[in-house]
């Protein structure tokens, strides 16, 4: 019964995260699919051919944020697009929502900002307890100009979901800055802190590590 408990183990370890893949990559291809709704009804493969081709709105999609990118980045895209950006800010419930997307984006994917580029540890929720995060904003001006010390901002995700969490208002000298990279620390959050960055991986015996 033991070696029967090992070698299932040993079938799950191998098994699972392959599954896992296969899964995620099927639901964000099928997510893209649905890109294929800016095409005309005709024009869409289960109706002209008669059956759907899988992967074909990843396609589509990333041939629409290209052509949008190159649009929006010559003189006559930019006035379109800060023209549409003036004609949404005139939209009260619509213009909050648009501003913060538009400056969380802005701000993620920019080369100069420093958000989520560095892996933290904060006390939080209590002194003592140590909690893994990413600095999202390294100058909070109106928190630290009232509590009189130099705040960051560090978005602590929860597991396994990590695109929910908590922002904690730290003091820069109570954070740690990790050497970790921030894909080494999103992977200890996946797995629950089971993969830890600068550990062998877990052997696939069955045995506890």
């Amino acid at each position: 019964m033991r070696n029967i408990r090992r070698y299932l183990v040993a079938g799950v370890l191998v098994w699972l995260p392959i599954i896992a893949t296969v899964l995620v990559i099927r639901f964000l291809i099928g997510l893209m699919d649905r890109s294929l709704v800016l095409l005309p009804a005709s024009w869409r493969p289960e109706v002209a051919l008669g059956f759907a081709i899988p992967g074909l709105g990843a396609v589509l999609a990333f041939v629409v944020l290209l052509v949008t990118g190159v649009l929006a980045t010559n003189l006559l895209g930019r006035r379109l697009v800060k023209g549409w950006e003036d004609f949404l800010q005139r939209i009260p419930l619509v213009r909050s929502i648009y501003g913060g997307v538009k400056g969380f984006a802005e701000t993620l994917f920019s080369k100069q900002g420093s958000s989520f580029k560095k892996a933290m540890l904060v006390q939080y929720p209590r002194p003592g307890i140590w909690s893994l995060g990413f600095m999202t904003a390294a100058k909070v001006p109106e928190p630290s100009e009232r509590t009189a010390r130099d705040l960051i901002c560090v978005f602590v995700p929860t597991t396994p979901n990590p695109t929910s969490g908590f922002i904690v208002l730290v003091p820069r000298e109570e954070a740690i800055e990790l050497d970790m990279s921030v894909d080494a620390a999103m992977k200890m959050i996946f797995t629950l802190g089971v993969v830890v960055p600068g550990t062998d991986n877990p052997p696939a015996s069955g045995q506890p590590a």
